[in-house]
């Protein structure tokens, strides 16, 4: 066996029209304010930030993930119009987002104490779910022109998660490496 270590992280990733409009948006903010970072990974909603993890390990991290995640229900996703983390990421916004938000804290502590697994997030702030269109490879004299196209629009759209994504880090891009189905016998 290898010593490779490899990028993962953990997402929802919606339903093939869904993903179809968000990859459209993105790219359009892409063509013309020369962000490409968003364009690196499949359209997704981020519920465990990117870890390292041996891939000799790999078959174990897979196997106790899903035995978490399958004990645990499909939940709703309700994407709605823009919001932006100033200066640099533009995002559909995540609204009611209460059982995402059950899910992704019992998922983060699941995998400290399972797999000992952080979950850092940028300067420790409170899980913020949402569905990125421009990362922080935007300038910021082009957030300013983005955000106000962005926020003049609306966009509307729902889905039920029924299964969770492991991602993996592929030299360039992230790629969706594994599917966790969610079942509806969850657990309480």
């Amino acid at each position: 066996m290898n010593g490779l270590v490899h990028r993962y992280f953990i997402a929802v990733l919606p339903p093939a029209e869904i993903s179809a409009q968000a990859r459209e948006l993105q790219t359009e903010l892409s063509e013309q304010y020369q962000t490409k970072g968003a364009l690196r990974s499949p359209p997704h909603i981020t519920l465990h930030m990117p870890f390292n993890w041996k891939e000799r390990k790999e078959d174990e991290l897979i196997k106790t993930l899903s035995g978490f995640i399958a004990g645990s229900r499909p939940f709703p996703v309700f994407l709605k119009d823009y919001g932006v983390f100033a200066p640099r990421v533009i995002y559909l916004k995540v609204i009611q987002a209460s059982e995402l938000t059950k899910f992704q804290h019992e998922l983060t502590r699941f995998c400290r104490v399972n797999l000992n697994l952080l979950n850092a997030t940028p300067r420790n702030l409170p899980y913020h779910p949402h569905l990125t269109l421009a990362f922080r490879d935007l300038k910021k004299q082009e957030f300013i022109k983005a955000w106000e196209v962005c926020k003049a629009r609306s966009y509307e759209a729902e889905f039920v998660a029924t299964s969770v994504h492991l991602l993996r880090h592929e030299g360039i891009e992230w790629k969706a490496h594994h599917a966790f189905d969610l079942n509806d016998a969850g657990h309480e």
